[in-house]
């Protein structure tokens, strides 16, 4: 074997009206974590997709252990001893999660499926990487974050060679990632090699040997983590210098309450209690703290969909009653919710539907859908917020994560809210696009939209908040103007009632 597992030259793919990778090189050493680095669209995915057999390059040249091969399916690429963690999690539900790992592959007991030396096998498996979740459990019982681990353990039953990791921890907490790490270290020492594709500066940093960047997709170059630095890699990913990271703020905040929460506990004794905070007219208030503060509980019980066992709350000075959704959406509040592609898009419908479904009533006559209405909302919506998209008719699932946001975001506008709750706005988009993302929040906040921002971004929280709220085992810890604001204080404060 040569100096590299992997060289993928000059790989070219087309597809209709667009050249989605011109001339891409890659080049993967053994026993190395190779990040793949470069904003939403730049072409990361497709150029992994073309290496695991979903698509074949128009252009090209893909060499394994120094022979060249021609992959066309995905089977073809894990006997080559290629296997790729997808950012999309398909688990089958209401199967053991030792056949969602063996599928395919079943050990067999002459025309028998051998299901005792599957379980042993599994067993052996996650015992390899310390994963402590019982084989014969239903997938559908585990967590997203449980998943992303058996979607782990999968691409290591496989020994590949190559393992593909596409954005591994965008559902992990700490702990798990810290976990993720050390079987990537132990892959690592086996002499294998992973290709790990995120949009966390530190954790690339941190954890891979080089960094090779793309842009608009095509390559810009590769260079050894140890030479590299966020704003180093900031600036080549996206060609230009990004030292403002957040656009600078022109409007002044009102002193005007539009949301004022008084001692509001939740039914559920284990989530948050007592809470009390006080929203302004005009104001982005970031809500900051550690995974469990129970910060979503508390945005989605005002919102109508978490039982509320006391408290209350106000809306413009009016008692408002957090029954349900359509209460929340006829006091003006509305909710983009965490995660995007469970709970928010509406992935076999077009960037139409999902811009204009949360508003349909304003968009029909007598039980009629008025559509020339319709799309003209959703065009005008979503040329607002600058979205890429092909058509109004394109699949939102089609999209860039960063422009699935912005529909999102266009949808909600069109409720014309007051209050606009947004749950990990920017989670999974890249740098571009969480500074459109940024923009857009501004100048709502500017047109005195009042504005709730969870996230789990120490920078964001504090560099695009007017304020920041930090919630501590479901209790908010403190409230800090922005000028007080910095990562110790917000680290003491959501740290503050763990131990009680």
């Amino acid at each position: 074997m040569g100096e590299y597992v992997l060289e993928m030259n000059n790989i070219v793919k087309v597809f209709p009206g667009v050249k989605a990778l011109d001339g891409v090189t890659l080049k993967v050493r053994p026993g190395t974590v190779h990040a793949l680095m470069g904003e939403n669209g730049a072409g990361k995915s497709t150029l992994m997709k073309c290496l695991f057999g979903i698509y074949h390059e128009d252009g090209g040249e893909i060499i394994l252990d120094g022979k060249k091969e021609n992959i066309n399916t995905s089977k073809q690429a894990l006997e080559l001893g290629v296997s790729m963690i997808h950012q999309e999690l398909h688990p089958i539900a209401y199967r053991p999660v030792m056949e969602n790992i063996w599928l395919g592959r079943f050990p067999m007991r002459g025309i028998a499926v051998d299901h005792k030396k599957m379980y042993n096998n599994t067993k052996e498996l996650f015992k390899k990487i310390e994963l402590d979740i019982d084989p014969a459990s239903l997938a559908g019982t585990l967590s997203a974050s449980q998943l992303q681990l058996v979607e782990i353990a999968k691409a290591v039953s496989y020994n590949s060679k190559v393992i593909i990791m596409d954005e591994p921890t965008s559902s992990l907490t700490e702990n798990e990632v810290e976990h993720l790490f050390k079987i990537i270290n132990q892959l690592r020492s086996e002499g294998r090699a992973i290709i790990y594709i995120s949009h966390k500066m530190e954790e690339i940093l941190k954890i891979s040997d080089e960094v090779t960047i793309m842009r608009d997709g095509t390559y810009v170059g590769t260079w050894p983590s140890s030479e590299l630095t966020t704003d180093l890699i900031i600036n080549r990913m996206v060609g230009r210098d990004l030292s403002n990271r957040f656009p600078p703020k022109t409007y002044e905040t009102s002193n005007e309450p539009i949301l004022e929460v008084e001692n509001l506990t939740a039914t559920n004794p284990k989530s948050f209690k007592e809470v009390n905070f006080t929203l302004r007219k005009g104001e982005i208030l970031g809500i900051g703290g550690l995974v469990g503060a129970q910060r979503t509980e508390l945005v989605e019980a005002i919102f109508g969909l978490r039982g509320i066992a006391s408290g209350n709350i106000k809306v413009h000075g009016e008692e408002y009653k957090a029954k349900s959704v359509a209460d929340a959406k006829s006091h003006k509040i509305a909710l983009l919710t965490e995660e995007r592609r469970a709970t928010g898009i509406f992935g076999v419908l077009s960037v139409l539907d999902n811009t204009v479904i949360a508003s349909q009533k304003k968009y029909s006559h007598m039980g009629v859908l008025q559509g020339a209405k319709r799309r003209e909302a959703a065009v005008t919506s979503n040329k607002k917020l600058n979205t890429k998209t092909a058509s109004m008719e394109t699949l939102i699932k089609n999209l860039s994560g960063g422009n699935q946001q912005k529909v999102l975001l266009a949808r909600w506008l069109l409720t014309d809210p007051d209050i606009l709750i947004l749950d990990e706005p920017t989670r999974g988009i890249d740098v571009g696009a969480k500074y459109e993302i940024y923009t857009i929040m501004q100048s709502l906040a500017a047109q005195g939209k009042a504005i709730i921002m969870i996230s789990s971004e120490m920078p964001e929280l504090l560099g695009i908040s007017d304020r920041v709220m930090v919630m501590s085992a479901g209790r908010v810890a403190g409230i800090l103007e922005q000028k007080d604001a910095n990562q110790v204080e917000v680290m003491r404060l959501a740290t503050k009632y763990l131990e009680s």
